[in-house]
């Protein structure tokens, strides 16, 4: 039977190798809690047990439940009836196993209901899950709702809500974008009215909502009058009521599962969370970590179908009387295919294991003043900041190309609706938009790169002694930081914002070939079975890295004036 965690060998290495011990224990207490719920570890190796048996479960579910539901789901897609918003059947058959599995709350604590587990594995929960039917991960991936809920409500709001996610009573939407603010979040304009006694209501309309017809979400609206920017936007909690109103849902190219909503707000009531002022600043940021990372895995997922795909029809097709699979070309597709998903995954899953590991820092260092402490934090931070959207943008993008491929490989057929690649190109194209776009990654990831955070970082993986048959590849890799840094020397240099931008994608680019890099050799080392598709990586990646370094360097004559006449 297919299972989708134990039949994917990458995914298998990752659980083995990820290093978790010191967030599990943060998470369990020091293993306290196995005095107070029966399914709480006592030990580390207790919990990684725990977490396999369930991410096996998981992988079955994907595989023999949710997977041969998603081309019907595709053709049913979302209605909309009579006002209301309508899953397709299949989507409501794969909620439903999803919730008697108690699948539903991966990273809330146990005392709502949750599974307490990390969130990095919560990430490959939401890549198999996309493998299965991506339009469905846009329901389960929306569990970091209640993850927020958790991070920044009261007491009350937490009391009240998370046990319902938990146990799948509820889903979730994150309300943010409008019609005039779409990657402009400062720009947002729904407005929150104060009440006399207290409450708020909202006034206005969204756009592009992910499931926004969901019982439970969070919304992000200006509550400071006069306000024009990001410090007068509060973030608020609101039921699915009469008061608003879906006005539409899109019809979209693909995750036609998902339904993406327009919404009028008349006056909708509304339980501010946190403070007043910090919902773009401070919540809609920590939301939007989470929100890149799940859409990398999404793309991780889609691109692992993908290439499921596309290699089993190159074994299947015969032409000029051998199958496609032997011939150079598609071979060779193939091979990109798969060390660029590992690379995917690698970032991706590193950039979790990341987000992880600061939030139990910042916990650390609300009761302590330990100045190591204070360091470590402020380090892990800036590694996470950086790596995030360099993993939402390089894993959507390469998910986009595996598609294509996909649909290459299987030639006219692949074109055809009664192969998967033609949906799964579809799918995999809105990864690249929603939750910002690669060119908003680029942006968000550039400050890491110009200040050195990810020079220092690669620096901790690429400094090391390395076995013998990895002296090449090291050196490879000692090439790629070189190059690297000295694009970021050069464009620090000249002091010229507008050609830095300019050249932010290619430097961008340059870094995740980099970072891919460094984390396969890493890989290579500890197992020399990783060895050849670190080589496969690397080898293609050097070329594109010396490539985007010579580009930055000699193309400072191309002025403000000139880039415009190119256009």
């Amino acid at each position: 039977m297919e299972n989708y965690f134990t039949d994917n060998p990458d995914i298998q290495w990752h659980f083995e190798h990820l290093d978790l011990e010191e967030i599990v224990e943060a998470l369990e207490e020091g293993y306290t809690q196995a005095g107070h719920y029966d399914d709480a570890p006592a030990s580390y190796e207790d919990a990684r047990e725990g977490y396999r048996a369930v991410l096996e479960m998981l992988g079955a579910i994907a595989a023999q439940e949710i997977a041969p539901l998603a081309a019907e789901v595709d053709r049913e897609g979302a209605h909309f009836e009579d006002g209301k918003v309508r899953y397709a059947a299949g989507t409501e058959r794969a909620l439903k196993v999803l919730r008697q599995a108690g699948l539903m709350a991966f990273t809330l604590p146990r005392r709502y209901g949750g599974l307490n587990f990390p969130g990095v594995l919560y990430t490959m929960a939401t890549e198999m899950i996309s493998q299965a039917d991506a339009s469905l991960m846009n329901l389960f991936g929306l569990q970091d709702i209640a993850e927020t809920i958790y991070e920044f409500a009261d007491e009350p709001l937490k009391e009240k809500y998370l046990p319902l996610f938990a146990r799948g009573e509820v889903t979730g939407a994150m309300i943010l974008t409008e019609p005039e603010a779409g990657s402009d979040l400062q720009s947002v304009r729904l407005k929150a009215v104060e009440q006399p006694d207290g409450t708020w209501r909202l006034y206005g309309v969204k756009r592009f909502i992910t499931n926004g017809c969901a019982e439970v979400s969070l919304v992000l609206a200006r509550s400071e009058e006069g306000s024009v920017d990001g410090r007068g936007l509060s973030m608020f909690l609101v039921e699915r009521c009469p008061e608003l109103v879906v006005r539409r849902i899109e019809n979209k190219l693909g995750i036609h599962g998902s339904p993406t909503c327009e919404l009028q707000f008349n006056g909708v009531p509304a339980v501010l969370v946190g403070q007043r002022r910090l919902g773009l600043i401070r919540y809609v940021m920590s939301l939007m970590n989470g929100a890149r990372v799940a859409v990398a895995a999404q793309a991780v997922g889609i691109a692992q179908a993908a290439y499921e795909e596309a290699r089993k029809y190159a074994e299947k097709r015969v032409q000029f009387r051998k199958p496609i699979i032997e011939f150079p070309q598609v071979y060779d597709m193939l091979a990109r295919m798969k060390s660029e998903i590992q690379a995917a995954r690698a970032i991706t899953y590193e950039a979790s294991r990341l987000m992880d590991l600061r939030r139990i820092l910042e916990r650390r260092q609300e009761s302590s003043r330990d100045p190591a402490l204070r360091t470590r934090a402020k380090e892990v931070s800036s590694w996470t900041s950086v790596l995030t959207p360099m993993a939402k943008a390089y894993a959507s993008e390469m998910a986009v190309r595996a598609a294509y491929d996909a649909i290459q490989i299987h030639g006219g057929a692949g074109y055809m609706r009664e192969f998967p690649v033609e949906r799964l190109w579809r799918d995999a194209r809105i990864t690249t938009i929603y939750e910002g776009t690669t060119q908003l990654q680029v942006i968000g990831a550039l400050g890491g790169i110009l200040s050195g955070a990810l020079s220092q970082y690669l620096s901790l993986k690429g400094e090391r002694d390395y076995r013998p048959e990895l002296a090449r590849l090291a050196l490879l890799a000692r090439e790629a930081r070189e190059k690297l840094a000295s694009s970021v020397t050069h464009l620090k240099a000249l002091n010229d914002r507008d050609y830095t931008d300019y050249m932010s994608r290619r430097l961008v680019d340059m870094a995740c070939d980099c970072l891919a890099v460094h984390l396969l050799l890493d890989q290579a080392q500890r197992d020399p079975a990783r060895l050849l598709v670190a080589e496969k990586f690397i080898t293609d990646a050097m070329p594109r890295i010396r490539m985007q370094a010579e580009y930055v360097a000699g193309n400072e004559r191309i002025t403000i004036e000139k880039r415009a006449e190119l256009i």
